[in-house]
């Protein structure tokens, strides 16, 4: 069986429904989809996902206990509440064991966008597939100042297979225990220093890729230039057709919110006039099944990246001796 996967908690309710909405209205209402939860508050998802039987949170806790122990082996630091955001975002490993043979996951930030037909397909002769263009920038992947990192990987690898993983196919059981102890005796014997210091799961999945020698598959580099789209919000270009975006014409495969906090999605779903890139096309998906919810914005819209008001400005909107905004 094939199917999609996410990541989620209730914190990314809102930008998780948008997501779901999107594949019932793109690919099918019938479509597996299965959500690993982040962590232990995933409450309002129980609740929503009982009128969505296509929908499912993964609760075979053995293997989320699993991939937990592998986090705190390979990366312990990353764990750590108080500096990352990020925490629980490994937890995206499950989908190594199950419960698709194929699958495509999806970070929750995300709205698919075309068929997904062609990465199940790709999936027959690769063991990962990805579409993205972070291999442009290594340096959100990999240490780029340490010497091991091409005492491991050669050049022409570092510069080729970096992906971005908030959206891939890949296969169950490509991760088996063989493989991860290798993997965490290579990072335990120093291999950990040419990770990226920053972000969550992302440079050790792309480690372990790498590391693995899996055959890898990226629509961005083996496309022509003239058919490959960009797939992020920092693409201002993309044109909106019936609710799809294109890219010079080519329809793109997905949209990824990436840079815009949870905390801006649920503002805005509340009522605050916060403007991101591609805001209504997200509110859009958002309130899909129940448009009479979409929020009515009554004043200016303020930039999601904005500088926080000082404390003179806050003070005279409190009493209103100023606009909102």
């Amino acid at each position: 069986m094939n199917g999609i996967c996410t990541l989620a908690n209730d914190y990314v309710f809102d930008q998780l429904l948008a997501l779901l909405n999107s594949i019932d209205a793109i690919l099918s209402k019938d479509i597996p989809v299965c959500i690993y939860p982040f962590d232990d508050q995933i409450q309002k998802i129980a609740d929503e996902i009982v009128k969505r039987p296509n929908v499912f949170i993964y609760d075979d806790q053995e293997s989320i206990n699993r991939w937990d122990q592998f986090m705190l082996s390979a990366a312990p630091e990353r764990l750590n509440r108080s500096k990352f955001r990020l925490y629980g975002a490994h937890r995206r490993f499950c989908a190594f064991d199950g419960p698709f043979d194929k699958f495509i996951y999806l970070d929750a930030d995300t709205l698919v966008m075309n068929s997904l037909t062609t990465v199940f397909e790709k999936l027959d002769s690769y063991d990962f597939v990805v579409y993205d263009f972070q291999f442009k920038d290594v340096s959100k992947v990999y240490n780029v100042n340490s010497l091991k990192l091409r005492e491991i990987f050669p050049q022409n690898r570092i510069d080729s297979e970096i992906f971005c993983s908030g959206f891939y196919g890949s296969k169950r059981g490509i991760f088996n225990a063989e493989q991860r102890k290798s993997l965490l005796l290579s990072l335990q014997n120093g291999e950990r220093e040419i990770l990226y210091a920053g972000a969550g799961e992302q440079p050790l999945l792309n480690y372990m890729v790498m590391r693995a020698n899996l055959s890898t598959y990226n629509f961005a580099q083996e496309l022509p230039s003239d058919e490959s789209t960009g797939c992020s919000i920092s693409s201002k270009h993309f044109e909106e057709k019936e609710h799809i975006l294109y890219d010079r014409g080519n329809r793109l495969t997905y949209l990824h919110y990436i840079g815009v906090p949870p905390n801006i999605h649920q503002a805005v779903c509340a009522g605050e006039n916060i403007d991101f890139p591609y805001r209504e096309l997200f509110l859009y998906y958002r309130y899909l099944h129940e448009p009479e919810k979409h929020p009515v914005f009554d004043h200016n819209r303020q930039p999601y990246d904005a500088p926080p008001p000082n404390f003179l400005t806050r003070a005279l909107r409190k009493f209103k001796l100023i606009p909102q905004g």
